[in-house]
């Protein structure tokens, strides 16, 4: 985990870390932040064995990409609390990290990035999912 000085929110989280962090603290809360075909068709964290659910709000709407003009209506709306551990995951970080500052901006005491997001960096070969993120860590997910 990191914590600069000079990041517009909490810090940036390892997926393992992050899952730790689930498991750990009752007020610690996924975001997904991907959009709704990611979710479908590449999956999404398994949080049932730390007993939650991934709470799944876009950033961007597909398939235009246009930023979710309702997002910090929507992730107030899933019951999320100003000083809930909120961990930000999209498909590589750039996102959740966007999500992550917009919350801090907004009063979210503790929004954080996952580094590498759901399936990480390209490899070698330009595959997503196999070198860095959620799924190359070895977390639980399903596919829709």
């Amino acid at each position: 985990m990191t914590n600069p000085d000079t990041l517009g929110y909490a810090g940036e989280i390892s997926p393992k870390d992050a899952w730790e962090r689930l498991a750990s603290d009752p007020a610690a809360k996924i975001i997904d932040v991907r959009t709704q075909a990611e979710w479908s068709f590449v999956g999404v964290p398994d949080l049932s064995p730390v007993g939650k659910q991934v709470l799944l709000v876009s950033w961007q709407v597909f398939p235009t990409m246009a930023r979710n003009d309702a997002f910090a209506a929507q992730v107030e709306a899933h019951g999320v609390k100003k000083d809930d551990t909120l961990l930000l995951l999209c498909r590589s970080g750039v996102r959740s990290r966007a999500a992550a500052e917009l919350l801090t901006q907004l009063g979210y005491t503790a929004a954080w990035n996952i580094t590498d997001g759901f399936e990480g960096p390209h490899d070698q070969a330009k595959h997503r999912g196999l070198t860095a993120g959620w799924k190359a860590s070895g977390l639980p997910w399903a596919q829709g």
